[in-house]
């Protein structure tokens, strides 16, 4: 039996993190409620893509410890876990061919071109997928309020040049 509540989400809901994956790509997620995330890719293949609302499933595998996995309408398939006492993060994403072949196609507010998205994914080429299974680190942690929207709400390009990116704080 788990020495935790396995229902209990209240130390991940309201986290807002960037994490760094060992390949060099930055990303930025917030735990909105329970159910949906935003987030903002500061660099990597699709650096500057954006989402609000990202309806996800999100389970606590160990006391802080959490996965979260979501189908974008990309096609693209994400599952991460989130190691908050180590600061670490783990991640695998599932790309749909189309994406890497152009993926400057998704590089945009998705919430303002789902139809785009969509028809993107389904004029395809959907296989092979590519598989991109990496570590992070995680370099910033804050605990904000739930359903906040003002906590992503613009492009990695539009950010103060002193937004916390690399940033090892646990709060």
């Amino acid at each position: 039996m788990a020495g935790f509540d396995k229902h209990d989400l209240s130390g991940f809901v309201g986290k807002h993190l960037v994490y760094t994956y060992d390949n060099g790509w930055n990303y930025e997620i917030y735990i909105k409620n329970d159910h949906t995330i935003d987030y903002r890719i500061h660099s990597g293949i699709v650096a500057n893509r954006w989402v609000k609302d990202q309806r996800v499933f999100i389970a606590r595998v160990g006391a802080e410890i959490y996965k979260i996995s979501w189908t974008e309408p990309t096609g693209t398939d994400v599952s991460l876990i989130a190691n908050l006492q180590d600061m670490i993060y783990h991640g695998t994403i599932f790309f749909p061919r189309w994406v890497i072949n152009d993926p400057k196609k998704t590089v945009c507010f998705q919430n303002e071109h789902i139809p785009q998205m969509e028809a993107y994914r389904e004029a395809g080429p959907v296989y092979p997928t590519e598989v991109i299974d990496e570590f992070a680190t995680i370099t910033f942690v804050r605990t904000c309020a739930q359903n906040d929207d003002s906590i992503i709400n613009c492009p990695a390009s539009e950010l103060p040049a002193d937004f916390p990116r690399n940033l090892a704080n646990k709060t």
